[in-house]
């Protein structure tokens, strides 16, 4: 691993049982850069993440880290790695009976020994970063998607990480506090001189703000390039999901037997 790389991923193998989800993941995130991971519902992104965070380990191949392998560290080693990490949880996952000040203050006070006054302080610089200073007594139940996401993404940056997560953060968002997080994402990116991976099924939004996007498909890296070499792609399975195509490579129908078979029609030919 060179010095401009801070991921690097080879031949990554993981299964849930006899489901072979991820089949030799290959890809590469270099610091400082925001790298999207794409693909349909269930194809391994957010799997990738939790190997990547170590909280699963791979049945093949590995994760490196900074320079480490991540299924090779000791639980202090491991510890050590993940306070360099920030992740935004697919639904915020904030704690609902903790203010949004006490949210972020949460990671603080449990990975530091900083006294109160600078905690606060430190507190108050993250949420005015997101633009919801005046939000801090506020309880997630009262705040909009929005800004629950918001919330979220100041947490994530708390312990100013090397490398924040994003797993995807534009789901269920309006469109106004979509275009919200997505521009912080990159402004905090260039800001805090971070690594970000954003995992999405989001293709244009996503497209927006990352400088390189890798596609999953089947267990493998079907796809890869920048958002200029994305757009000009003429690869069947990037144009399906740039042009928002209802079937191609990804099919719309369920692996079944002939329509024409389940209707009972004389002569019909099963498939697959």
């Amino acid at each position: 691993m060179n010095a401009e790389t801070l991921i690097e991923i080879a031949d990554l193998k993981f299964a849930y049982g006899t489901n072979q989800v991820l089949k030799g993941i290959n890809l590469k995130v270099p610091r400082g850069k925001v790298v999207a991971i794409l693909g349909t519902s269930g194809c391994g992104k957010s799997t990738l993440l939790r190997l990547i965070g170590g909280q699963l380990r791979p049945h093949g191949g590995h994760v490196k880290v900074d320079g480490q392998v991540i299924h090779e560290l000791d639980d202090d080693a491991l510890y050590l790695m993940r306070r360099k990490m920030g992740m935004m949880f697919q639904q915020s996952g904030l704690f609902t009976d903790l203010s949004a000040f006490e949210n972020i203050a949460f990671p603080m006070r449990e990975r530091t020994d900083l006294p109160e006054a600078i905690i606060r302080d430190l507190v108050m610089m993250k949420l005015q970063a997101v633009g919801l200073r005046n939000a801090r007594h506020l309880m997630p139940g009262e705040l909009s998607g929005g800004m629950t996401r918001r919330v979220a993404l100041a947490r994530a940056i708390a312990l100013d990480p090397m490398l924040i997560m994003y797993d995807e953060p534009f789901s269920g968002l309006d469109p106004i506090s979509l275009n919200v997080i997505a521009n912080l994402i990159r402004r905090l990116n260039d800001a805090l001189g971070v690594t970000s991976i954003v995992v999405t099924y989001d293709v244009l939004e996503s497209l927006k703000i990352v400088d390189y996007a890798y596609f999953i498909s089947d267990g493998v890296v079907v796809a890869e390039g920048t958002t200029a070499e994305i757009a000009a792609s003429r690869d069947a399975f990037v144009r399906q999901f740039v042009d928002c195509l209802p079937d191609g490579p990804v099919a719309f129908h369920y692996p079944s037997r002939s329509y024409a078979s389940d209707l009972g029609v004389t002569g019909a030919t099963p498939r697959a």
